[in-house]
């Protein structure tokens, strides 16, 4: 992926540069925001490259930042009309995490806790068609088929052979024993993931119901760190209507050390695969499940 082909990454390096010219006037985003009378969370999500920022308003901010270069003020501006352009996902239609996608395509590294089922960038087509028929029953067969296809075009970012990011992901048990669509569907699933966990740029731990509490208990989250800002990130916790984005150092190391420790707690990558390939054994046969094909 061109780094200049993603919204997401134009908006990130326009909102850095913004940042960066605000603190050099010794401005906070709370003193700017009451300059342009608008709400501080607005100046986070600017800087942040999380929203758009129209042309105008990089003029505004110039002005505000006392930038007096055109060169200067045109290229701002330039950005700007550039990062306001679409993703592709948006030509999908509805696509509810469509911000949650623009920073995984632009992310260099995602470090994703799961505890109940595979996490999307690891999913087969038909256990995320299941997945997704499962967890939301009012959606359509087009609307399943649509959110699938989003979730299999993401893939292709994680398992670019040339450019991948690196994905690090820790897995619950009951995400390996939880039947998805069939026992057939989620032992498929299950091999598949040992495949892909082979890969050199994927890391897949598990952590056994023995472990016992662990400092997971409280939810999935995820991570992702991106190449232009070593040492920040932006923590993803998803939720069924709305999602949260932490971006603070603060929550981003306390996630961090998190993951750390769910890390250190599960079984090494080897004893995964292992532990994986039982786990598919053990899965009831097809139709001895109430309900279940």
């Amino acid at each position: 992926m061109a780094a200049n082909g993603n919204p997401t990454v134009r908006r990130r390096r326009l909102g850095a540069e913004l940042r960066r010219l605000r603190l050099a006037r010794g401005l906070t985003s709370t003193q700017v925001a009451e300059h342009l009378l608008i709400s501080q969370p607005k100046i986070s999500h600017l800087e942040n490259g999380r929203r758009a920022i129209k042309p105008r308003d990089v003029r505004d901010l110039c002005a505000l930042y006392h930038v007096t270069d055109p060169q200067v003020i045109d290229s701002l501006m330039q950005m700007a009309r550039e990062a306001d352009r679409q993703g592709w996902w948006v030509a999908c239609g509805e696509v509810p995490y469509g911000v949650y996608i623009g920073l995984e395509t632009a992310a260099a590294a995602v470090r994703s806790y799961e505890p109940l089922v595979i996490p999307g960038l690891l999913q087969t087509p038909a256990y995320a068609a299941a997945v997704i028929a499962e967890t939301i029953p009012q959606a359509t067969p087009e609307q399943i088929a649509v959110r699938r296809e989003v979730r299999l075009r993401r893939q292709s970012r994680a398992h670019h052979p040339a450019r991948p990011f690196q994905l690090s992901v820790v897995l619950d048990e009951s995400a390996l024993r939880r039947v998805v669509g069939s026992p057939q569907i989620t032992r498929e699933q299950l091999e598949f993931l040992n495949r892909i966990g082979a890969q050199p740029h994927i890391t897949v731990q598990v952590l056994p119901h023995s472990t016992g509490a662990h400092p997971g208990v409280s939810g999935q989250f995820s991570i992702l760190d991106f190449p232009d800002a070593p040492g920040a990130g932006t923590v993803y916790l998803e939720r069924f209507t709305s999602d949260l984005y932490l971006e603070k150092r603060s929550e981003v190391r306390h996630f961090s050390t998190m993951f750390d420790h769910l890390q250190a707690q599960a079984l090494h990558p080897e004893r995964t695969r292992h532990f994986i390939t039982r786990a598919a054994e053990e899965l009831p046969a097809a139709g001895s499940l109430p309900g279940r094909p």
